[in-house]
């Protein structure tokens, strides 16, 4: 999935399997959530990634859309500073 319209068209068909009303993201909290998985790979090991974007998807859920792409830029600092 190297083009943006690969990982969209695949995230609008994981959508589609989440039942009804599934959540949406926008740009900027999939680019987030992407860079927190790549921070969470290079400060652990590779299969931190995952665990740490679902525990941040955990967290996250019911939260207005502007606080959670924060919440995640946030969350990528602290990891970054604690390496």
């Amino acid at each position: 999935m190297d083009q943006p319209n690969e990982l969209d068209a695949f995230l609008e068909r994981v959508r589609s399997l989440l039942g009804p009303n599934p959540p949406a993201v926008d740009p900027g909290e999939v680019e987030a959530i992407l860079e927190l998985a790549r921070v969470a790979a290079h400060t652990s090991e590779r299969r931190a990634a995952p665990v740490t974007t679902y525990l941040a998807g955990l967290v996250l859920g019911g939260a207005a859309p502007e606080a959670r792409e924060a919440f995640l830029d946030d969350l990528v600092v602290k990891l970054e500073a604690a390496r």
